[in-house]
């Protein structure tokens, strides 16, 4: 019943998130290119999220005593696992973040951006402060600004809301579209984010959706106040995303005008 009420309530959000008009702009390599310089902070955030659910939902401290849920337990080890120590396409051990910038620099993506501002970025204390000062545009700035905010809550409820809630899932499958319909050698131009993309869909599957709604179900039991605060989180959480998306499609559609 909780659920059924946070999906009804994120449903005219949601849709705006489906059906924004950046996708119809993705028509090219060039255009990925310019998501990715982006998008690569949502891929970071994401390993923020994971990592503060890990703190607050897994035993961390020492002497290690048993957390309250194994199976809440097991589903973060499982997604820290594949998220922090995956394989690439050649076998070797790397995060999902590192193969981003992988596939990124493989299209021709500027990474040295997003490299200067990790370095930048110090600490929970002063996170907002680094991102203000940071070279991000506006709508970066925002996007990060609410997952930290988010994250200093220190309340699992609402870090598990925007992770569970927050993301995006129409992305892997048109990028592999655009991919096999760049050129002659289509996705085996592109080894890295062909993968990339192709482990994206797998581990999202029908797995980890149920397992995430169920962390929710968990987290908040039968108190009404942290269901409500998930319901406003995760709307805020594809809000920031909407706004990330129309700061893309504006640098995609001027790119395009430049280049004619």
């Amino acid at each position: 019943m909780h659920i059924e009420k946070v999906e009804t309530n994120l449903q005219e959000v949601r849709n705006q998130l489906t059906n924004h008009e950046l996708y119809g702009q993705l028509e090219s390599v060039e255009d990925i290119k310019i998501f990715m310089e982006s998008h690569v902070y949502a891929v970071w955030d994401f390993m923020s999220l994971l990592k503060a659910l890990q703190r607050h939902l897994t035993c961390v401290d020492l002497p290690w005593k048993p957390a309250a849920d194994s199976s809440v337990v097991r589903f973060i080890n499982e997604i820290v696992l594949e998220e922090e120590s995956d394989r690439n396409e050649l076998g070797e051990p790397k995060s999902h973040f590192e193969m981003y910038l992988d596939a990124m620099e493989e299209v021709g993506a500027d990474t040295s951006k997003v490299l200067q501002a990790l370095t930048n970025f110090s600490s929970l204390e002063t996170i907002s402060g680094d991102i203000e000062n940071s070279d991000l545009n506006a709508a970066e700035k925002s996007f990060l600004k609410f997952t930290f905010e988010v994250i200093n809550t220190q309340k699992p409820h609402i870090i598990a809301a925007a992770f569970t809630f927050g993301r995006e899932e129409v992305i892997p499958d048109m990028f592999l579209n655009i991919i096999e319909k760049s050129g002659k050698e289509g996705s085996s131009s592109y080894p890295k984010l062909t993968y990339y993309l192709k482990r994206h869909i797998e581990l999202d599957g029908d797995e980890h959706g149920p397992l995430a709604l169920k962390m929710i179900k968990t987290l908040c039991g039968s108190d009404v106040q942290k269901w409500e605060e998930v319901i406003h989180f995760s709307k805020k959480a594809l809000e920031v995303r909407i706004a990330l998306w129309n700061s893309i499609a504006v640098s995609i559609k001027q790119n395009k005008v430049s280049l004619v």
